[in-house]
């Protein structure tokens, strides 16, 4: 057994070299593996996977071989071009979101401890220490393996690992190196140190029992580098891209079969002999083939949206910069949708739900009167008592940095005082002189200090209530003048509610004689007591409800017991008064089966003393339930949870290793900004449903005008360089329009979507069937009735005519952008919004004038008369009243219709 007391390398013999060679053989050495990581052309070539990408790689591939011989080379390279750029930029974002092993092992790298082995005490890199050795801590170290303390006291900061902001003591206790608990993440056994622990004050030595992957860290650091699951997103877009590819090869083989119909038997006439011939004729026959084929791939192709992968990269991309002004750090795009779709949402509590630091809230004064902070400062006599116990009885001290006064060394709850004093300071320093001092331990539960103020000695004390109060018979009024006797019964009564309340307290006593003991004090003065908490922030109570109201389940985890937790819910509207049953412990909740917290998990609210694997748990279950989950978090041991879940947000003053396994970095730490990144996912949703109603509206109608258009005549409706055009306004800029949508407070008071509601719903197929029909069968009266031709000149030729067609086309897949961006009746709502969209269809609309009067023969385009033009743009327009009563329908139907 190792002498327990003072600790000095001359207490132990460590290792010596060959036993360090046999231990590092044997159990390897400190150092947590190597990163798998993708390369970035491997990451690319992966994104390929994207089905609505294999679709369009299909129809390239189609494009390529069997249109050789007139190689429509605009088609392809725009999608090709589309391809590329949806899958580099894709690629690009996501980059780098594998790279928190490298960072934890980068960290253990840069870092140093002080072993003592058989040839003396030595400083080596964390990564050459082994199970064996002897680590010497102080305050301010990192622990740098999993070890048992094997000499001295430490208080050491496990909040990256297991969220509990309290300071845990670690004492030696019995044989521990006989310890039979070889448990992982057994934050609570006091002579147990983990990796990644910070020492806040005390001496100790440690004996390593694991190093590398084997520690809690390493832990962390295998699991954060499984695998995911796909994102909402990428699962709804499979299913699209099923529906998209049957509705196109249907329509291809349809189109195919009509046209043979129409070359081989209308165009005979009807007569099977002739038709019989026809088949039979190698030059006939090959040539409708052909031509069948290329109808067929040109109707793939128009059906296919090829804009659709691009869009989805700009209105992602195109959001970050607004989210980063609402202080949401988007690591990952498709990080933003999945955060609109969130079913449930855990979330740490300190830092996120309170403000992440313990302050100084309220004052109890000996004659059972409670101040808040700001009320305790006018009283100046009794303030500058507790200032002085602030101040001299303390192991936390001022430094100037930067020009600016903050508060180092000691633990939480000295330097909340001491920040406390120094923001409200009335002693005079100079006056006041220290005589002697008595620190804190664990046995004695408090610390005293002797000053002399002007000459005056005075002895102050602080600890635990129960420590300091029963040794108190009189205590300070608020004028500084002592009085008797003390009511410790109304005292306690008191104290006990402000415990509910989650209030930390620590009592304030003063004596005339010196301290020297722990039990030398009697006939105290009770200058007071002090309440610190960690403080809800006001903003995460409204916040809070508001995800609430959205139809998203919050639960609260946190290292802090059930009483503490419970309070805290209260007071962020979580759970209600006299709720019981939302708040379990971890350890209540190890006793449940999965089935079993499968049927619990819609009622719990809370998770007290929650260890990191709870965590995982949590996600995984949620996650077979069918549900889209959401988690935050600031430490190591969030890590691994924040990459399971659907979208994991870190908090911006948390570990490098929880923000480089998080989708979404919350720059201020705060829950509002949750909410915030929320409604954006929501917004984006809804843009891009938006988008897919315009462009398969305009789909459609090309669909169904080029298989139609060949029997009435007009074997190409539209020329290619029309149909680049066309693209470009469907894909590209009608992408950046519909991305600049505005978020609405009222898409916080839909319920959330569920991960496998398909993509496009009934509102969406109700309004892309019907507008696209009518638009369709609108351009094949144009092209078809006489009347038309009249108006046009078509007499003149089919130039002004097919102008016209052109113009038509393009006017209506304009005023259909308005009828897809809301299921409003006012189709001009919240559009001040969303500049960009007012914007690039107006340079839409330019640029198509300027084609009509300038387009040329490039464009098989002829200057329109105005009265012209406004026919076009008239009958155009038919398509806003005509989907303003499908609207109308809808909504006497008992339906309002959502996106």
């Amino acid at each position: 057994m190792l002498n327990t007391g003072n600790v000095t390398p001359d207490s132990f013999i460590g290792l010596t070299d060959e036993e360090a060679a046999l231990s590092k053989d044997k159990h390897g050495n400190n150092q947590l593996g190597q990163p798998k990581r993708n390369q970035f052309i491997k990451q690319f070539i992966q994104n390929f996977n994207d089905p609505i990408i294999k679709i369009l790689l299909i129809a390239l591939a189609i494009n390529i071989v069997l249109l050789i011989h007139n190689f429509d080379w605009y088609e392809s390279a725009g999608i090709a071009i589309a391809i590329f750029l949806a899958t580099f930029v894709s690629t690009l974002s996501e980059y780098g979101s594998e790279s928190a092993f490298e960072k934890l092992q980068e960290e253990a790298d840069l870092s140093f401890c002080r072993v003592k082995r058989a040839s003396g005490l030595t400083e080596l890199p964390v990564n050459d220490i082994v199970v064996g050795d002897y680590v010497l801590l102080q305050a301010g170290e990192k622990v740098p393996a999993d070890g048992l303390m094997v000499a001295g006291e430490l208080y050491v900061d496990q909040s990256a690992l297991n969220g509990e902001s309290k300071e845990a003591l670690k004492i030696p206790q019995g044989n521990f190196l006989a310890s039979s608990d070889k448990s992982t993440g057994n934050f609570m056994h006091q002579n147990k140190l983990f990796r990644g622990s910070i020492v806040c004050s005390g001496e100790a030595a440690m004996q390593v029992t694991e190093v590398g992957i084997h520690t809690f860290y390493g832990h962390i650091a295998r699991e954060i580098q499984e695998e995911t699951r796909d994102s909402p997103l990428k699962h709804r877009l499979k299913s699209l891209a099923e529906t998209i590819s049957t509705f196109g090869y249907a329509a291809a083989a349809f189109v195919a079969l009509a046209d043979l119909f129409n070359s081989l038997v209308m165009d005979q006439g009807y007569d099977m002999a002739k038709t019989l011939a026809a088949i039979q004729t190698p030059s006939i026959i090959v040539a409708d083939l052909l031509h069948a084929l290329t109808l067929a791939i040109t109707v793939i192709v128009v059906a296919v949206p090829e804009g659709l992968p691009m869009m989805i990269t700009v209105v992602l991309s195109s959001n970050m910069k607004k989210m980063l002004k609402d202080h949401v750090l988007v690591r990952k795009l498709v990080g933003i949708e999945t955060s609109g779709s969130l079913n449930i949402l855990f979330s740490d509590k300190t830092g996120t739900i309170t403000k992440g630091s313990l302050q100084v809230v309220s004052f109890l004064s000996g004659n059972n009167t409670e101040y808040n902070h700001s009320q305790i400062v006018n009283k100046r006599e009794l303030y500058s008592l507790l200032e002085l116990s602030s101040v001299y009885n303390t192991t936390a001290s001022l430094s100037l940095k930067g020009g600016h006064k903050t508060v180092i060394g000691g633990n939480t709850t000295e330097r909340a005082l001491l920040e406390f004093s120094m923001n409200h300071s009335v002693i005079e320093p100079r006056n006041i002189k220290v005589i002697s001092k008595l620190p804190f331990n664990s046995t004695n539960k408090f610390s005293s200090v002797t000053i002399t103020n002007k000459n005056v000695p005075l002895t102050l004390i602080k600890g635990a209530p129960e420590k300091i109060l029963p040794k108190c018979t009189r205590y300070y009024d608020e004028h500084g003048n002592i009085q008797s006797p003390l009511n410790l019964t109304a005292i306690t009564k008191t104290l006990n509610s402000m415990s509910a309340k989650a209030i930390r307290l620590l009592a304030i006593a003063a004596s005339d004689s010196p301290v020297n003991a722990a039990n030398d004090f009697t006939n105290l003065s009770l200058i007071g007591i002090i309440g610190i908490r960690d403080e809800i922030r006001p903003e995460a109570i409204s916040a809070i409800r508001q995800v609430t109201k959205a139809g998203i389940q919050v639960v609260m985890i946190t290292g802090d017991n059930k009483e503490t937790a419970t309070a805290i819910a209260k007071e962020a509207h979580l759970i209600k008064e006299g709720t019981t049953s939302a708040v379990i412990t971890s350890n209540e909740l190890s006793t449940f089966s999965d089935e079993k917290l499968k049927q619990f998990l819609p009622h719990i609210r809370v998770i007290a003393r929650a260890l990191p694997s709870d965590k995982s748990r949590l996600i995984k279950i949620s996650q077979e339930m069918g549900m889209v989950a959401g988690m935050t978090g600031d430490g190591v041991n969030d890590a691994p949870a924040l990459k399971k879940a659907d979208v994991g947000f870190s908090m911006g003053s948390g570990t490098e290793i929880a923000k480089e396994a998080s989708d979404i970095v919350i720059l201020d730490d705060n829950f509002q900004s949750i909410a915030k990144a929320i409604l954006y996912g929501r917004t984006i949703f809804k843009s891009i449903r938006k988008f897919i109603v315009f462009q398969l509206t305009v789909n459609l109608c090309a669909v169904i005008v080029s298989i139609i258009g060949p029997f009435l005549g007009v074997d190409t409706p539209v020329t290619v360089i029309q149909m680049l055009w066309i693209n470009m306004v469907m894909d590209t800029l009608a992408g950046l329009a519909f991305s600049g949508e505005i978020p609405l407070e009222e898409y916080m008071k839909e319920p959330p979507k569920h991960r496998d509601e398909v993509i496009i719903n009934k509102y969406m197929w109700n309004q892309i069937l019907f507008t696209g029909t009518y638009t369709a069968l609108l351009c094949l009266l144009f092209l078809k009735l006489p009347v038309f031709h009249r108006l046009f000149r078509g007499y003149e030729g089919m130039n002004y005519f097919m102008t016209a067609f052109f113009s038509l086309f393009i006017f209506a897949s304009i005023f259909n952008s308005f009828n897809a961006r809301t299921y409003r009746l006012n189709l001009l709502a919240h559009l001040k919004g969303n500049k960009s969209f007012i914007t690039i269809f107006s340079f839409i609309c330019v640029i198509q004038i300027l084609l009509i009067y300038f387009g040329g023969s490039v464009f098989r385009t002829a200057g329109l008369t105005f009265f012209e033009l406004q026919m076009v743009v008239l009958l155009a327009f038919t398509v806003v009243p005509v989907d303003i009563i499908r609207k109308v329908i809808i909504r006497m139907n008992g339906r309002k219709g959502y996106l």
